[in-house]
């Protein structure tokens, strides 16, 4: 199988085609997901909950994500790797950079931060230097007690309409 990276996502998106992504944390589960043809593998904070038996992804930390992240790139085969930030690495730009280069260090090739608009600046300054960014918005798990809970967001349309406008400020303003 041929290796996926960003423009083959790219390619996907331009031809109309969809791709396929599923959570991995270890070596074995990666190979096994590769295998079997999937193109993404996130290690994601939702280890917290899955692997730590927490009951929300809050108490990861950026430690937990490296060691997952090592893990599940020694096995990734052809699938992309694209790994969550821990809650509250967005907190300062010098901190977002310091854990978004420790998770591509460790083996990943995209960084999957949550939020809005707000983090424009700070997605601006990873791409510059050259950490490819997914940006997660609607429903955030980090931000589950500021949600009252795992809500489904966007239903009205005026929530909807405030997601769809800051995944286009990011578009605009992040990549300029």
């Amino acid at each position: 199988m041929k290796t996926v990276t960003l423009s083959t996502l790219q390619a996907y998106k331009q031809a109309g085609e969809t791709f396929s992504c599923l959570t991995a944390y270890d070596a074995s589960f990666a190979h096994a997901a590769s295998q079997a043809g999937i193109d993404v593998l996130l290690v994601g904070d939702s280890l917290g909950m899955v692997l730590q038996g927490h009951n929300s992804t809050l108490p990861v930390t950026i430690d937990d994500i490296i060691y997952h992240t090592r893990c599940a790139a020694r096995g990734k085969g052809h699938s992309l790797l694209m790994v969550d930030l821990p809650f509250m690495s967005n907190a300062t730009t010098e901190r977002l950079l310091e854990d978004a280069g420790a998770v591509m260090r460790a083996g990943a090739e995209l960084v999957k931060l949550e939020g809005e608009a707000w983090m424009a600046d700070g997605i601006r300054e990873l791409t510059r230097r050259g950490v490819p960014v997914c940006a997660h918005l609607g429903l955030t798990p980090q931000t589950v007690h500021q949600l009252g809970g795992y809500k489904v967001q966007g239903r009205d349309a005026a929530h909807a309409e405030r997601i769809i406008n800051d995944a286009k400020y990011l578009l605009k303003r992040a990549l300029r």
